[in-house]
């Protein structure tokens, strides 16, 4: 009787160690991801590498994004920064392959290396933040509409040969 009971908790705990994946049952299949600027109150959109926008938002924010994008894929995501006055800013967020992967050699057994998984995305991880600096954009001399008014040592030289003095 003892050693049927003890063959059934030694059945229960294989089958669990095989059924699972190591970085399924450790790890997580999203990951928070900080997205920050300088300056801050940048706005930011998030694509993911099919070209859908997952979300949009404001510097400082925090977002929560999928680490998997398919059976043995890693998702790649871009993202813009913008904020007016100033240049544009691209990142590409790419996945790495979360250690805990390494652990189904031991625990997770060929099912959670082959299986669970690729197929979850837990065997990749994310970076936990995003950041750009926006440098700011000066305005190019006659690009501007309108008037511009700038200080004398802010006109380039090739510009200031072509000035005629009025007083």
């Amino acid at each position: 009787m003892r050693t049927l009971k003890l063959g059934k908790t030694l059945l229960a705990s294989i089958a669990a160690f095989t059924l699972g994946g190591c970085a399924t049952i450790v790890s997580d299949s999203e990951y928070p991801v900080n997205f920050s600027s300088a300056p801050e109150g940048a706005s930011f959109t998030v694509q993911n590498r099919a070209g859908q926008t997952i979300h949009s938002g404001t510097t400082p924010s925090t977002v929560t994004l999928k680490s998997g994008a398919g059976y043995f894929k890693g998702e790649t995501y871009s993202v813009v920064f913008h904020k007016d006055g100033f240049a544009d800013q691209k990142v590409e967020l790419n996945t790495s392959l979360n250690g805990w992967y390494w652990g189904n050699i031991i625990f997770g057994g060929l099912i959670g290396m082959l299986a669970v998984d690729p197929a979850t995305g837990a065997m990749y991880r994310l970076p936990e933040n995003a950041q750009a600096t926006l440098p700011p954009v000066a305005a190019a001399a006659g690009t501007a509409s309108g008037l511009q008014i700038v200080a004398f040592d802010q006109v380039p030289e090739a510009i200031r040969k072509q000035l005629v003095r009025i007083n």
